[in-house]
């Protein structure tokens, strides 16, 4: 793997992780990002952040009532090591052959594995139309923010493909939405509503 990875893993089950990056991380994912862990086994899991936060501590919270300057204000956030955590959904994995499952991964990641921004061709193999079983996952998952989560994931989509295959895409995307949300009309209309902003 010849990218930098953008963190390690904190905790992990079957269905996501929780992994922790720098402050300072140049090349942090934003919500909604793909992101890619390597296995030893050759098997590669596939996420979506899906939550980005940063707990405070003591020294904060003392500074934060402060009169403090601007090198203070750099210094604390360059220098001590508290992480960025970023809560991940697992959307799928890839076996060691290279075939992808739009599953649940059959095993979880160990703590302190890293993990890798995704390739613009991870992104295209992954999406590919013929699968998007992995919607699933996002859209009966009740704990996610599914329509911005969706929303978010189609931008990053849209934006490593080309016009034509981005709009047969699309199409493909949003059948397998409405199938899936077509007996929760309220959630349908949540999620088409955020989606339809990307496509304008």
């Amino acid at each position: 793997m010849t990218a930098i990875p953008i963190g390690r893993l904190l905790r992990a089950n079957t269905a996501g992780c929780v992994m922790g990056c720098r402050l300072n991380q140049v090349n942090s994912p934003a919500f909604g990002d793909m992101i890619l862990i390597p296995l030893n086994d050759g098997t590669r899991i596939f996420g979506l952040v899906h939550d980005i936060h940063i707990d405070d501590d003591g020294l904060v919270r003392q500074l934060v009532g402060a009169d403090i300057s601007t090198e203070i204000i750099e210094d604390n956030r360059q220098n001590r090591n508290v992480p960025i955590e970023m809560s991940v959904v697992f959307i799928g994995w890839e076996d060691s052959s290279g075939k992808v499952f739009h599953t649940r991964v059959p095993h979880p990641p160990l703590t302190l594995d890293e993990i890798y921004p995704c390739s613009d061709e991870d992104i295209l193999r992954f999406t590919h139309p013929v699968h998007l079983g992995y919607l699933r996952a996002l859209l009966r998952n009740e704990e996610l923010p599914a329509a911005d989560l969706v929303t978010a994931h189609l931008k990053q989509v849209f934006s490593v493909m080309n016009q034509i295959d981005a709009e047969e895409w699309r199409d493909r995307y949003l059948d397998e939405v409405i199938a899936l949300l077509k007996d929760d009309y309220p959630q349908l209309m949540d999620v088409l509503t955020a989606v339809s902003a990307v496509m304008e």
